[in-house]
């Protein structure tokens, strides 16, 4: 399957919408217009996003300048796949941060660490290696960037798909993570570049 992946610019705004408006969760009414807006670079435990609306805004808000970041997988020019994907150094204010970290200390944490936050696949694609994929180009580019590591949050313990948003263990292991910690519910996987 022709698969093509590319990060997420202002410029691709207009598809990360649509994706996320007409396509991400349509199996999952509870998640719909998420936009993955709990896990970037903003300070957002504070900002309720209740409202679709107010969460759209945020999107536009948060593509358009750089505050969340990740990368978009296509098929015959249609998105079918998101990974949330942002220097951990800079989310840890950020409300999906206070989730799954679980009292974690902030203090001194490496900013050449990339953070894999989020995987979602149209449900029509699911099963088609979309996540892989993304997770190499995510690899592939933290390289380019002068990244040390990779780190993810996968769930200890079994879970559906909606809540098992931060990938699968079997993926990072298959990819070279480790277990580097964990907290009550995830662990944290590393893969040093």
């Amino acid at each position: 399957m022709d698969i093509q992946i590319f990060r997420l610019t202002p410029e691709r705004l207009d598809d990360y919408l649509y994706f996320f408006e007409n396509v991400a969760h349509t199996d999952n009414k509870e998640w719909d217009r998420c936009y993955c807006l709990n896990y970037c670079s903003d300070a957002n435990t504070s900002v309720d996003f209740q409202s679709p609306d107010v969460r759209r805004k945020y999107a536009v808000k948060y593509v358009n300048s750089g505050i969340i970041q990740g990368y978009l997988a296509y098929h015959d020019n249609n998105v079918v796949g998101w990974c949330n994907a942002n220097r951990k150094s800079d989310c840890m204010q950020c409300g999906g941060w206070k989730y799954i970290s679980e009292n974690i200390s902030s203090n001194n944490i490496d900013d050449k660490i990339k953070s894999i936050f989020c995987f979602t696949v149209a449900p029509n694609m699911r099963g088609n290696g979309i996540a892989e994929k993304l997770l190499r180009q995510v690899c592939e580019d933290a390289i380019q960037d002068g990244y040390n590591c990779i780190e993810s949050y996968p769930n200890k313990v079994e879970s559906d798909m909606y809540y098992n948003y931060a990938g699968p263990m079997p993926l990072y292991q298959k990819l070279g993570f480790t277990i580097v910690g964990e907290t009550e519910q995830r662990y944290i996987m590393q893969k040093n570049l």
